[in-house]
């Protein structure tokens, strides 16, 4: 495949690019050539904002798992957190990736295989990607929960954060609405839901308010990184539970996050387009 001026490869160190969707920073690095397995450290190491080259997360394009097959996916991307955990969907990370992949074939389009399943990519503007992020699930065992419970009215919580909603789009959530996402110290009240017995995996917690039918505000805690500028899939959940919840008639909402604004479609039956900006930091070597 012709090379882009994105990747490259050199004897004395591995090539990366830094790229960031709304803020949410990412360390990108090609392994389709060569394989690359970092240990826990060096992921750590990586991505610390002070001694490294800073990230919320390591991204590791592989080949796709099934090379040659007609319909593959160009790549798979491996999703490591800056604490090393590996985690099956980032939807920030996956417009990033998928601009990088198009760049470099020179398309428009593009299919992105993750742990959470095949994305469907497209570009919608000289710096805008859209994702299929596939189906939002209210289903307790997938979010997943350790025990039965109502899912759209979930009776756990800490403080001003209470009757959440628990759904999966390939990762976990839970988003709680209030009247002001500001009034609520998410930083604080978060990592105690997010640890919860409830939660075997952990999960991601989002604090929305319904600005208006068609837009909402979210801050979102993310497993493993902490209050986020911004987050694709915690946008895909928050919309889906609006909609679960009665709180909108619209199936498209503009979410303004932190660090700018998504769009998020939720079609008829079930699954998300996430639709947003990326941009190019720098790339070097490490």
């Amino acid at each position: 495949m012709t090379q882009a001026p994105y990747f490259g490869t050199t004897p004395s160190g591995r090539f990366f690019v830094k790229m960031h969707g709304l803020q949410n920073h990412f360390v990108i690095t090609d392994a389709r050539s060569e394989e690359y397995r970092p240990s826990d450290d060096e992921i750590i190491r990586i991505c610390d904002q002070k001694t490294g080259i800073g990230g919320d997360q390591l991204l590791i394009i592989q080949p796709p798992t099934e090379v040659g097959r007609a319909g593959a996916a160009s790549a798979f991307m491996r999703i490591l957190n800056v604490d090393a955990r590996e985690v099956e969907a980032c939807g920030n990370a996956t417009r990033c990736v998928a601009w990088l992949l198009m760049e470099e074939e020179g398309s428009d389009e593009i299919t992105l295989e993750t742990l959470a399943g095949v994305i469907a990519c497209k570009k919608t503007g000289e710096r805008e990607v859209s994702c299929a992020m596939g189906r939002v699930s209210m289903n307790w065992q997938d979010v997943p929960l350790s025990e039965d419970r109502d899912t759209l009215h979930l009776n756990l919580g800490q403080g001003p954060l209470r009757d959440g909603v628990a759904l999966n789009i390939g990762n976990p959530h839970v988003v709680f609405f209030v009247g002001d996402t500001d009034t609520v110290d998410i930083e604080s009240i978060a990592p105690g839901i997010q640890t919860d017995a409830l939660f075997p995996d952990q999960v991601n917690v989002g604090v929305a308010t319904i600005e208006s039918s068609s837009h909402m505000s979210l801050k979102v805690y993310e497993r493993g990184a902490g209050l986020t500028m911004a987050c694709g899939s915690g946008a895909c959940a928050a919309v889906y539970a609006a909609i679960a919840r009665g709180l909108t008639d619209k199936n498209t909402m503009t979410v303004s996050m932190p660090a700018g604004d998504m769009h998020i479609e939720i079609r008829a039956d079930g699954n998300a387009i996430m639709t947003g900006p990326v941009e190019f930091c720098f790339s070097g070597f490490y």
